[in-house]
């Protein structure tokens, strides 16, 4: 699939710039967040990853107002990147299915759908990890998930290629 060539080169900047851009304006408002916060519970976390969940355990002041507005933001942000990947992925499945010959499909097929398995594992282990209730958390459910989530797609993504 030759994006540059189908949709030209103006329409992947602009794409690659509104990317770039919503996960400055995400990691922006999450930075400016967390050191609002004031720690009063230390400054060590029981993860190798410095999450914001994990920060906001850390934190001695009531979160749930900071939380709430961040997940309904970050819903909002997450929903409209959704419906984005899953219209490509229906443009995509079209364009592959009007491939006249059955090995071009099957080849085509073969690109695609690893690449799907790897962003759905990606965005529903990430969605448990953070829309997950506080009493189901446990730091060691907490550590899988992060690691399925963070190392595993790019992982996968660098074996498939």
């Amino acid at each position: 699939l030759h994006y540059g060539t189908l949709l030209g080169s103006r329409a992947c900047l602009h794409m690659a710039a509104a990317a770039w851009a919503t996960g400055f304006l995400y990691a922006l408002l999450h930075t400016a967040n967390t050191f609002s916060l004031p720690l009063c519970k230390g400054n060590a976390l029981d993860q190798f990853f410095c999450e914001i969940p994990q920060i906001l355990k850390l934190s001695c002041s009531d979160t749930y107002l900071r939380e709430l507005g961040l997940i309904v933001f970050s819903v909002c942000l997450i929903s409209v990147c959704f419906v984005f990947i899953v219209l490509s992925y229906v443009q995509i499945f079209r364009a592959v299915l009007r491939i006249p010959s059955e090995q071009g499909r099957h080849k085509a097929f073969s690109t695609c759908l690893p690449h799907l398995a790897v962003v759905s594992l990606f965005v529903s282990t990430g969605a448990f990890a953070y829309l997950k209730p506080r009493s189901i958390s446990s730091p060691s459910l907490d550590l899988v998930v992060s690691v399925l989530y963070s190392l595993v797609p790019p992982g996968l993504e660098t074996v498939r290629v």
